[in-house]
């Protein structure tokens, strides 16, 4: 964890020094989303309903599983999903892009490459979210909107909004940034549609959890074995996420002994971090493979995991989606 992150998720000196500047930034941040809602800030309202997955801290939670997941439930309703995000740690020069399985992680983002080759619907990113969702409604003509993240982008008006919560970090410290890790305040969650807990649900809150699936090569994801592939061997675990500490406690609970590489989110991969003296196997995130696939070993896999939500969650969403189709 970054020396700042122990920071939010404690009440430390330097956490209460940073309170001041923290009431200033939610000062400003309720101030904003009243300007949207008074329509000084005009939102862009779309043709189609925009579901909104995202959460009120900083650093991963389970938000992209979850998006994987309802992209896969609508579907299955007969749904044409189209799923837009920003694109973070993308450097391409021009936006939206329309993300294929073979793109270029550097180009468009990590989480954007993974969405597009698991999710088998059209992806774009953009850092104007409205731009980027106006794409797949010109492109692909999609009937609903998926979100991944964006719930603090008030410029894309939205139907529905699901916040995601890490069940083991909750909100830290309950302070805003710098103080903490919370994007906003708390009571921001009494506006959305369902809060849904990666572990263990509070009260008002629906569970979901991520089931590992297997193991897959890196640069062979074809290969595959199983979960239990790797029960009592010593590997080097390596995370580039948000919380690399929910993917180490994963491996330890699948029986496997790990020598950890904790990375920042999103951190682009060179050879060296995942080149090691001995020969022991290498296992990272799916979201870190779509970075190294170029460079990896036959040593090197990457655990597969699916979102596996309470099933109250697709009844809501879709209850919410026919009365705005209905109108």
């Amino acid at each position: 964890m970054h020396w700042l992150e122990w920071h939010w998720y404690h009440k430390t000196p330097l956490s209460l020094l940073l309170l001041p500047v923290s009431w200033l930034y939610c000062l400003l941040i309720v101030v904003r989303r009243e300007l949207y809602r008074l329509g000084v800030f005009p939102s862009v309202k779309l043709s189609v309903p925009v579901i909104v997955v995202g959460n009120v801290t900083v650093g991963g939670s389970g938000k992209t599983p979850l998006v994987l997941w309802l992209a896969s439930f609508l579907r299955q309703k007969g749904m044409r999903p189209g799923i837009v995000l920003r694109g973070y740690g993308g450097s391409a020069a021009d936006w939206p892009h329309g993300v294929t399985p073979q793109h270029d992680p550097d180009v468009v983002g990590d989480e954007a490459v993974m969405l597009a080759r698991q999710s088998e619907c059209p992806v774009a990113a953009d850092p104007d979210r409205v731009r980027g969702a106006q794409y797949l409604l010109r492109e692909h003509r999609c009937d609903v909107i998926v979100s991944d993240d964006g719930l603090q982008h008030l410029r894309l008006a939205r139907d529905m909004e699901i916040a995601v919560i890490d069940g083991e970090r909750r909100f830290g410290n309950g302070y805003c940034l710098p103080a903490g890790p919370l994007r906003e305040p708390i009571g921001r969650l009494r506006d959305v549609l369902l809060r849904v807990t990666n572990g263990a649900p509070q009260a008002d809150e629906l569970g979901m959890v991520l089931v590992e699936t297997g193991f897959c090569r890196v640069n062979a994801p074809a290969s595959y074995a199983s979960a239990g592939s790797f029960k009592g061997e010593t590997v080097h675990a390596v995370a580039g996420i948000g919380n690399p500490a929910r993917f180490f406690a994963h491996l330890r609970r699948l029986g496997i002994e790990i020598i950890k590489h904790p990375f920042p989110d999103h951190h682009r991969y060179v050879p060296g971090d995942i080149r090691f003296q001995d020969n022991r196997p290498v296992i990272m995130t799916q979201k870190d493979a779509v970075k190294c696939e170029r460079f990896a070993g036959d040593h090197v896999w990457f655990l597969a995991v699916e979102a596996r939500p309470d099933p109250h969650i697709g009844e809501v969403v879709w209850q919410r989606l026919k009365e705005k189709l209905r109108g």
